[in-house]
Parts: structure tokens; C-alpha cells; sequence
């Protein structure tokens, strides 16, 4: 069995949900289907969960919300007339809409979430519908009444351990095609709530583990996950045909944008194979994400990158023989809040990367305050501006000489590096550098590991 999940500009319009109808039909193996809401038509276009969003906010704040409401209508509706599907179809998204809209205010996130999902909810019916016009025995199916419970963390939902054998129950034996809409679920009580980031592809990630598919694949709009961004490498045209979790979750981290990594956390558990592909081009393999692969020494898989980090550097003189100083510097950050990514340390001083936005004006300076009152080191610093770069691959751990390939690449391409350091599992080597010289760092890496010179 395979369960398939398609993002947005896969449902943004008519000709795209029939290529999902053709896609499902072409293969028995795929029976369970997960929907985003419409996404961009175009460049110029709006995503219907950002309308829904703008919908909510004007409703809350007591503003005028029809002519919102009907541009959403409108959306579905332009998808039920080029799909020549029954007017009823719309009908019934917008009375749902309107019974959302009318629903309790007392609580903004519980209201937000419940407009927010109807994105998904809509878009599931609608395709559900479009099957069954193409003579396809499909159902749609809730979320809540098929037990994808969640907990009361509106707009950060977290999924309740007992959905995994719910699922299943409910899932498990159907003989129709499941439509099933993602990224919301309920709560005990019964109120929709909504994943955070990369909603869609958490469900689909669950439903595939809690069937235990055979392989999840998630249908995007690019072909296969690239080596290096296509817009810092332009020249890039060859996809990445396999990786591995390991690969995938330092990438991502790094940068990577084709999913966010912690939504696929289930099938990664789960040890069930993703299949990264491409609605526009179904007859493209795609990328593979497996447990394991052969692996060739000197290999790289890719090459990430991110900006809007700081580096918070502390230099105390026998820095090493104090006890527990480096403890008592994360304890700080604990304390205020402040997630770090990195810390390269020396005998004498310590760097601790932090993303910009993670320490920004008071709880900077509590921070600073409390370092310097409580460490007394004899300098501390905060400097903003820095950009991460990420080299990946399972064959780094097996070859030596590959920091030195790195740096000597950009050396010449005149890229002085801030710091450096290679993760324990010996697959990455990250380095630091300001956030000016980002693509030509990019660029220059790529042109060295995949012999572009």
C-alpha cells in the first residue's frame, strides 16, 4: 500500500487536481490520498489557507468578512465549473465556511484553527467528488471521525499516541480510495486543531506510519530534491536519486525547503521509504529517502545553507579547568529561552551559535547581563550576520581529505570561514561565515564536490 500526499499547487487548480486523479488511478497500490488546501495559481496568487487566515483575523477583530468569504468561494468554485462537477459541491463549502465564521470567538487560537482548516477540509471534499465523477469508488474521510486526535495546542498540535491504532482501524481493510484532508485534527473535547509547519505533510506522514505502508510518497513540485539550491546554483539539473533519514534531517535543518524535516518524523521512525516526486512530471523516479544506501567514499549528497544566525562568542583565560562553565553558559540560555544549533569551543573560549530571531532586544540583553554578573568571563561578544553552510553525505565519515577539499575551496573563492565543526556522526561539516559571501560560499562548494569546474 501506498499512501500519497500533494501539496498545494497540486490542488491549486482544476488541471492539477485531474493530474492527481490520473496519478492515483495509474497505480492499485495507492489508496490513501492527502490533500493541502489550493495553493498559488501563479506567482501573483494567494494561497487559500493565507486567505483563510486574513478571514479569520477580520472576523476577530470585527471587520467586514463577506467579500473575503466569497473570494474563498469562489476558488473551489472555479475548481467545481472546470471540472464540471454538481454545483452542490459549493454549496456545502460555503455553508461550512459560513457556520465557521459563525462559530465561538472566545478563544482566537481555537477560531483561528478551526477557519484555518476548513482549507484542507474543503479541498478533500472537492477531490473526493472529482473521483467519483471520473467513476473511481472514493471517499472522503475526517480526520477527526477517522481518530486523528491531537492535542489543545492550537496552531502547534501535537498528535495523540492512541491515533496511531485509531487510524489504522479506520483505514485499514476500506475498499474505496481514501481522501483524507491534512493538517488538522481534533481534540477530546472536540474543537479542531491544526499542526504547526508542514501540516499537510505531518498527516501524511502519520497515515503511512500508522498503516505501515509500503512507501510514502510525496508529491511536490520539482522533480527530485536537488543537490544545491536551484536558485543560489542555477546550472543545477540533476537530482539527488537516493538519500538517506540521516542525510535528509541534516539537510533540512541546514536550509533544504522541499519539507520540513520534523513532518516526516512518523515514516522516519517508522523505517518506511519516502518518494520525493513531482505531480507536473509523474513518470520521474524522483528521490528516495531509505534508512540506508551504498554509500561511495568521497561522496556528497548535498550542500545547505541559511542565514540569520549570531554567534555568541565568550573567552574566559583557563576556561578549562573551570567546572561546569559551559554548563552554567547553556543554563542561561535555557533559562531565558534561547535554543542554540552550534557550539565550537576552544581551550580559553566558546561560540554559540544562535538563530537571530531566537535573541532578539530584551532577552538579548538579560542574556549579556547574566553572562557577564554570573561567568565574569573576560570578553563576551554577540555578532550578528553569519551564515551556516552544511556539506552532507554518509561517504564524509569513510574519506579523509574532505575538510581539506572544503576549505580549499573556499580559500579560492575568497571566503574567509568565521568557524567550523563536523557533527559526531561524522556525515556534515558545517561552517560559519558572514552572511554576504553565502552564495558565492554555495557555489563555490558545489562547483568543488560535484565537478562543475
Amino acid at each position: 500500500m501506498k499512501v500519497c500526499k500533494f501539496g498545494g499547487s497540486s490542488v491549486a487548480d482544476a488541471a492539477q487536481v485531474t493530474k492527481i486523479i490520473d496519478i492515483i488511478l495509474a497505480d492499485p497500490d495507492r489508496r490513501i490520498v492527502v490533500v493541502s488546501a489550493p495553493g498559488k495559481r501563479n506567482s501573483a496568487d494567494t494561497k487559500v489557507t493565507d486567505m483563510l487566515i486574513k478571514l479569520a483575523s477580520a472576523s476577530l477583530s470585527g471587520e467586514e468578512t463577506e467579500s473575503q468569504l466569497m473570494a474563498i468561494v469562489d476558488r473551489y468554485a472555479e475548481i467545481q465549473r472546470d471540472l464540471n462537477l454538481p454545483p452542490e459541491v459549493v454549496k456545502e463549502i460555503e455553508r461550512d465556511l459560513r457556520d465557521r465564521l459563525a462559530g465561538d470567538k472566545s478563544h482566537a487560537g481555537m477560531y483561528m484553527d478551526c477557519l484555518k482548516a476548513a482549507g484542507e477540509d474543503n479541498s478533500a471534499k472537492i477531490v473526493a467528488q472529482a473521483f467519483r465523477a471520473r467513476g473511481a469508488n472514493a471517499v472522503y474521510v475526517n480526520p477527526g471521525e477517522a481518530g486523528m486526535y491531537l492535542s489543545s495546542d492550537f496552531g502547534n498540535a501535537q498528535l495523540l499516541e492512541e491515533s496511531y491504532s485509531l487510524l489504522a482501524g479506520s483505514l485499514l481493510g476500506r475498499n474505496e480510495l481514501v481522501i483524507f484532508p491534512g493538517f488538522f485534527g481534533i481534540t477530546k473535547d472536540g474543537k479542531i486543531a491544526t499542526f504547526p509547519r508542514g501540516g499537510s505533510d505531518i498527516t501524511g506522514s502519520i497515515l503511512a506510519a500508522a498503516v505501515k505502508a509500503d512507501i510514502y510518497e510525496n508529491f511536490t513540485d520539482v522533480d527530485s530534491v536537488y543537490p544545491v539550491d536551484p536558485r543560489v546554483v542555477p546550472d543545477v539539473k540533476r537530482g539527488i536519486p537516493t538519500m538517506t533519514y540521516r542525510e535528509m534531517r541534516e539537510l533540512a535543518y541546514a536550509g533544504f525547503g522541499v519539507f520540513h524535516d520534523e513532518a516526516v518524523r512518523p515514516v522516519v521512525k517508522a523505517g518506511i521509504p519516502i518518494n520525493v516526486r513531482n505531480t507536473n512530471h509523474p513518470e520521474l523516479p524522483g528521490t528516495m529517502i531509505v534508512q540506508s544506501r551504498r554509500v561511495i567514499a568521497g561522496g556528497v549528497v548535498g550542500i545547505a545553507s541559511d542565514d540569520g544566525f549570531c554567534n555568541l562568542y565568550v573567552d574566559k583565560y583557563m576556561m578549562n579547568r573551570a567546572v561546569g562553565f559551559v554548563r552554567r553558559l547553556l543554563q542561561i540560555l535555557e533559562e531565558c529561552g534561547v535554543a542554540y544549533d552550534h557550539m565550537p569551543s576552544g581551550i580559553d573560549s566558546v561560540s554559540v551559535i544562535i538563530r537571530t530571531r531566537n535573541l532578539n532586544g530584551e532577552t538579548e540583553k538579560i542574556v549579556m547581563d547574566r553572562i557577564r554578573n554570573e561567568l565574569h568571563p573576560d570578553s563576551v561578544t554577540l555578532t550578528r550576520g553569519y551564515a551556516m553552510i552544511m556539506v552532507v553525505g554518509e561517504g564524509l565519515y569513510y574519506t579523509v581529505g574532505m575538510a581539506a577539499r572544503a576549505t580549499r575551496a573556499l580559500a579560492e573563492a575568497g571566503v574567509n570561514i568565521e568557524l567550523m565543526s563536523q557533527g559526531s556522526s561524522e556525515i556534515s561539516i558545517v561552517f560559519g561565515i558572514k552572511a554576504e559571501q553565502r552564495n558565492k560560499a554555495v557555489r563555490s562548494l558545489y562547483n568543488e564536490f560535484f565537478n562543475l569546474k
